[in-house]
């Protein structure tokens, strides 16, 4: 038991130091881009005065527009200001799947670059059944998702087949698949399969009613049952890693192949199968947001969100829990970006900067450990034990 507080007290004090200090400079970086508030550097006091106050009002800004508005609980409840929260966990809904698709072959000895395109495929595949089939709801959420599953599967496997059978390297062939990916749906679109009726601009139609996600709390807010199936998955992964034979053969690759191919694991057959998981989850990913709250299919579906879950595995050092609460971060900051320019005048920009500090002080372990003197353990080694020696 205490060495099980130990270990989560080392694993968890990293991130939580890289996530402070990425804010503090940061606010350093806000109060440097305000020209105001430098012209007034020669009177320190005010200096002082006026800096702390943009910094403050800024992060306040960022909560409001993530967790809760203190404004909108005044105009219509108190439950109502809880809507920004709402659309911090539908921001963070997809990047969790993504994110643990990441981190899964991080702790395989894989770096799958690919959740971007295995995501593409996933909405493509989702897409289709949603607005061919009219089904009962249930069995067509399911279908959607199954097929979902199946397509962001088979585009990652791809990868792992390629890897174990020609040793073609993981990292080029995810970032080429997901060029790939991203020209074929720009394609797809055009064609009388996929391109809605009546519409010249690259757009599916709309998927039926049947197919869409259940939402949680009304109408009026869009947090759906999405959130649900990412923390099940979640669930899943973490019992696949920890307790299944099959999650014991990924670690034992991913800490020493080698090793583990002399022991008699096939090292060909993990890396096909953990692909092949790993783009199932970045395709449930897919399915998630748009029968979620996109519904129709088009060529930005994606947006960054198959990058940004390589900095959410990061941050949550490739374990499943933190892969959650590192997406519900990064879902909290891009949600919180939103209100910063109308409230404060700050660039929402910021938000990016915080993000890319965080990533730069989890990757350089060594340096923040040793300038915080944060001690290292047997579990918790590098990220390249973890997966970037794939």
């Amino acid at each position: 038991m205490i060495n099980a507080i130990k270990n989560f007290r080392n694993n968890t004090l990293l991130p939580f130091v890289a996530f402070i200090f990425a804010f503090l400079i940061g606010g350093i970086v806000i109060v440097i881009s305000d020209p105001l508030i430098m012209g007034q550097i020669s009177s320190p006091g005010k200096f002082l005065t006026s800096a702390g106050s943009k910094i403050g009002n800024s992060y306040l800004a960022i909560f409001q527009g993530s967790i809760f508005d203190i404004n909108l609980a005044r105009g219509s409840g108190f439950l109502r200001g809880f809507y920004p929260l709402s659309e911090t966990i539908v921001t963070a809904t997809p990047l969790i799947l993504c994110g643990l698709s990441v981190a899964l072959a991080f702790r395989s000895g894989l770096f799958n670059i690919g959740a971007q395109g295995q995501f593409i495929f996933g909405a493509i595949g989702a897409s289709y059944v949603g607005f061919t089939f009219s089904l009962n709801p249930i069995l067509h959420v399911v279908l959607v998702l199954l097929v979902a599953i199946l397509f962001g599967g088979l585009y990652g496997g791809l990868v792992g087949v390629l890897k174990a059978k020609t040793g073609a390297h993981e990292v080029i062939v995810t970032i080429m698949l997901n060029y790939i990916a991203a020209l074929f749906i720009l394609w797809l679109l055009k064609t009388s399969l996929f391109l809605r009726p009546g519409r010249l601009d690259p757009i599916a139609p709309e998927v039926n009613p049947s197919a869409q996600l259940p939402k949680l709390f009304g109408e009026n807010l869009r947090i759906h049952s999405g959130i649900i199936l990412a923390i099940l998955a979640t669930i899943f992964v973490a019992w696949l890693l920890k307790t299944s034979t099959l999650g014991f053969k990924f670690r034992a690759v991913g800490s020493n192949a080698s090793a583990a191919r002399t022991a008699g694991i096939s090292v060909p057959f993990v890396t096909t199968s953990t692909m092949f998981i790993c783009g199932g989850l970045a395709g449930l990913g897919g399915a998630i947001h748009l029968i979620g709250t996109e519904y129709a299919l088009g060529a930005g579906i994606a947006g960054s969100l198959g990058f940004d879950a390589i900095t959410v595995a990061l941050l949550g050092q490739a374990t499943p829990i933190g892969t959650l609460f590192g997406a519900l971060l990064f879902g909290a900051l891009q949600t919180g970006s939103r209100t910063l320019l109308s409230n404060t005048g700050t660039s929402p920009d910021i938000v990016q900067v915080i993000q890319a500090l965080i990533v730069l002080f989890i990757a350089a372990p060594t340096l923040m450990k040793t300038i915080f003197r944060i001690k290292k353990n047997l579990n918790d080694k590098s990220m390249a034990a973890k997966g970037w020696n794939g």
